[in-house]
C-alpha cells in the first residue's frame, strides 16, 4: 500500500511540475521565442539530468545501444509539448492549456493501455473507465469553454 500511495505522489510531483513548468515557459518564450526557450529548458534538463545521473553511478547508460528506435524520439515529444504549452498558455489561459493537454494524454493513456503499446501492459477499455474519461474529459470541457 505504501508504494501505492508514494507512486500516486510522484505522479502528482509530476503534474505539478508539468503546470509550474507552463507558466514560466509561456513566459520565456515570450521574451526570447519558442525556440530558443525550448533550448534553453532543454539543456538545463541535460546538465542536472547528468548531474542526476552521475550522482546514480550511471545506472545502465552503457546500454542505450539496445534502446528501439522509437525511445529516441521521446524528446522530441517534450519539445512538442513544450512548444505547444508556450503557444497555448499565453492565448487561452493556464487552466484551459492544461486541461487540453491532459485530455490529450488520457486519449493516448487509453489507447496505448488497450492496446499494450510500448511494452506497457494491456488494460482494455471497460465501461467504468470510458465513464472515468468521459467525466474528465467533461470537466476539460467544462474549464475550456
Amino acid at each position: 500500500m505504501a508504494n501505492v500511495i508514494l507512486t500516486v505522489l510522484i505522479g502528482i510531483l509530476g503534474g505539478i511540475a508539468v503546470g509550474v513548468q507552463g507558466p514560466i515557459a509561456s513566459q520565456m518564450s515570450q521574451r526570447i521565442g519558442s525556440a530558443a526557450s525550448s533550448f534553453v529548458v532543454h539543456v538545463s534538463g541535460a546538465i542536472l539530468s547528468g548531474l542526476l545521473l552521475l550522482a546514480l553511478g550511471g545506472e545502465n547508460i552503457r546500454n542505450w545501444r539496445t534502446m528501439s528506435w522509437y525511445m529516441f524520439l521521446s524528446g522530441s515529444f517534450g519539445l512538442i509539448l513544450y512548444l505547444t504549452l508556450n503557444h497555448t498558455m499565453p492565448r487561452l489561459g493556464a487552466t484551459t492549456a492544461l486541461a487540453l493537454i491532459i485530455i490529450g494524454q488520457l486519449a493516448m493513456g487509453i489507447l496505448i493501455d488497450q492496446f499494450g503499446l510500448f511494452g506497457v501492459p494491456t488494460r482494455p477499455v471497460d465501461l467504468a473507465r470510458l465513464i472515468g474519461a468521459g467525466l474528465l474529459i467533461a470537466g476539460g470541457f467544462l474549464i475550456v469553454r
